[in-house]
C-alpha cells in the first residue's frame, strides 16, 4: 500500500475523529418566540455541536452566508460522500417524522423481498388505516408485485401499500420491532417507531439527523435509489387496467409555483398534523452530492415551504463547498465499526504469527536489539492500517455516483406516454393524518378514483 495513501487516510480519519468529538466553535441562532423550544439536552451523536440548540455553522471569511428566513424547527445539510455535516439547526430535536419515516421502513423491509415476488391482498391487510391516510389505491383480492407496492410507498406515500407490506412481513409488532432495531443499528438514537407508515402516534419520534442517516442508508440500495428517483409510474388498477401515479416529492416533479430542483435524485417527503411538513432529499451539482433534511417549517411560511427551505439549504451547501468547517459527522452503522475492529484483530493476529516465525531462527541478542524497532513499526503499521480501514468504511457509505449524478426525474421503465398527472393534487405533499382544510389534500380518495 503506497505511503501517500496511508498518509491521506490518517489525515482524513483524524479530521473525522475530531468532528465526532465536536468542532471548537459554532454559531447559535436566536429562536423565534412563537415557535416551540427544543429541549435543553439533546443527543450529541456525530459531534458535540450537533447536540446544541440553535444553528450550528462555521463559515470562513468571504464564504456564502446561510439562507435567511429559514423557519423549520430542525434541519441539517450534509455531504453525502464524506458524511460531514456542513450546518445544522436543532439536529437532534426529537420531532414527529410523518412519512419521511417510510425511509426507515424501506431500509428495513426492501432488501427482504425480490421486486418480482407477488402478493395477493387480503381484506385484513387494509384494516386500521389511519383517518386521512394518503393512499395509492390498493384493492382487496388483487395481486401486486413487490415493485408495485414499493412504487406506491415512494411515489404516493401510500399508507395502504405500507400496511400490505407490513402484513407480508409478519404484522405490525414484528415490523415495528425490526424498524427500531434497524434505527439502533444505524446510530439513530432519536428515533422511536410506533406506526410503520409514519402516521402520527404518541411517542413516535425521529430527528433531522436520524432521517438523514436513513436517507444515506437507503441510497446504498439500487432499488431504493430507483424508486426514490421515479417521478411517474403506471400502477395496477382493476380489470387489468393501469393508472398513472406521480411522486409527491415536489423537488422532483415540480409544482405550479415550484420548479424541479436541478440535480435532485429523491428521496422522501411527509406531512401530518403533528409533524407539519417534513422532507429529506439528495442532490448532485458539479460533482458534489449533498443530503438535506427539513422538519416542520412555520405554518405561515407559505405553500411548499418545506421544499423551498430545502432548496435554499442545498443551494447554500453547493456554493459554500469547502469554505465551511464541518460541525459534525453522520456516524457509520454499528456493524461497520465492528467490521473494522474484526479486520484490525485479524491483521494483528496474522502480523503476530508472521513476526514470531521470522524471529524464531534468529539469535536472542539480534532479536532483542531489533525488538523495540520492530514493535514500533508494527504498532505504527497496524495503526495506519486501522485508520485506512475506517476511511474505507466511510467510503463504503457513499452513494454510487453513477446512480445519483446527472440523473433527472424520470418515469418508471414500464410507463407509457400520454398519461396526465392527477388534476386534483394540490402539491402539498401527502396527508397521513387529518390536515387543515387549507392544506388541500385529505388523502381520503384513492389515486385511481381521483384520475377517473
Amino acid at each position: 500500500m503506497p505511503s501517500s495513501y496511508l498518509t491521506n487516510a490518517v489525515v482524513k480519519l483524524t479530521t473525522a475523529a475530531l468532528l465526532v468529538l465536536g468542532p471548537l466553535s459554532g454559531i447559535a441562532a436566536a429562536q423565534d418566540d412563537d415557535q416551540p423550544m427544543p429541549p435543553d439536552t439533546m443527543s450529541n451523536v456525530g459531534g458535540e455541536l450537533l447536540g446544541q440548540s440553535g444553528t450550528q455553522v462555521q463559515i470562513a471569511e468571504g464564504a456564502p452566508q446561510l439562507p435567511k428566513k429559514l423557519t423549520a424547527r430542525s434541519w441539517i445539510v450534509a455531504d453525502a460522500e464524506t458524511s460531514q455535516v456542513l450546518a445544522a439547526h436543532n439536529a437532534h430535536w426529537k420531532l414527529a417524522p410523518a412519512s419521511t419515516l417510510k425511509m426507515l421502513f424501506a431500509d428495513t423491509l426492501l432488501p427482504k423481498y425480490p421486486a418480482t415476488q407477488q402478493y395477493t391482498v387480503q381484506a385484513s391487510d387494509l384494516e386500521d388505516l389511519g383517518e386521512g391516510s394518503s393512499l395509492v389505491g390498493i384493492k382487496e383480492d388483487q395481486t401486486y408485485t413487490m415493485k408495485d407496492l414499493w412504487l406506491g410507498v415512494f411515489l404516493r406515500s401510500g399508507n395502504d401499500a405500507v400496511h400490505v407490506l407490513t402484513s407480508k412481513n409478519g404484522g405490525k409488532p414484528q415490523t415495528v420491532a425490526e424498524m427500531n432495531a434497524k434505527a439502533a443499528e444505524l446510530g439513530a438514537a432519536d428515533t422511536h417507531v410506533v406506526e410503520p407508515d409514519g402516521y402520527d402516534a404518541p411517542g413516535q419520534t425521529s430527528s433531522a439527523y436520524d432521517l438523514t442517516l436513513f436517507g444515506r442508508e437507503g441510497m446504498l440500495n439500487p432499488d431504493f435509489r430507483s424508486y426514490a428517483a421515479t417521478a411517474r409510474a403506471q400502477f395496477p388498477g382493476e380489470k387489468g387496467k393501469t393508472f398513472e401515479i406521480q411522486n409527491t416529492n415536489r423537488l422532483l416533479t415540480g409544482d405550479y409555483d415550484l420548479d424541479p430542483y436541478k440535480g435532485i435524485a429523491g428521496i422522501k417527503n411527509g406531512n401530518t398534523t403533528e409533524a407539519g411538513a417534513t422532507f429529506t432529499g439528495i442532490a448532485e451539482r458539479n460533482g458534489r452530492v449533498l443530503l438535506v433534511t427539513v422538519m416542520h417549517p412555520a405554518e405561515d411560511a407559505g405553500h411548499n415551504a418545506v421544499y423551498r427551505e430545502a432548496a435554499k439549504l442545498l443551494d447554500w451547501g453547493f456554493k459554500a463547498g469547502d469554505q465551511v468547517t464541518p460541525v459534525g459527522q453522520l456516524v457509520p452503522p454499528r456493524s461497520s465499526l465492528k467490521d473494522v475492529e474484526d479486520a484490525k484483530t485479524s491483521e494483528k493476529n496474522q502480523d503476530g504469527a508472521a513476526r514470531d516465525d521470522a524471529a524464531a531462527g534468529e539469535k536472542k541478542q539480534a532479536a532483542d536489539d531489533q525488538g523495540g524497532i520492530g514493535m514500533a513499526l508494527y504498532v505504527t503499521g497496524g495503526s495506519l492500517l486501522f485508520l485506512a480501514l475506517v476511511v474505507l468504511v466511510v467510503h463504503r457509505f457513499r452513494p454510487l455516483p453513477e446512480l445519483v449524478r446527472g440523473r433527472r426525474p424520470r418515469r418508471a421503465p414500464q410507463d407509457e406516454a400520454g398519461h396526465e398527472a392527477d388534476p386534483q393534487d394540490e402539491g402539498d405533499g401527502d396527508a397521513e393524518s387529518p390536515v387543515d382544510v387549507a392544506g388541500g389534500d385529505t388523502g381520503k380518495v384513492a389515486a385511481e378514483e381521483q384520475l377517473q
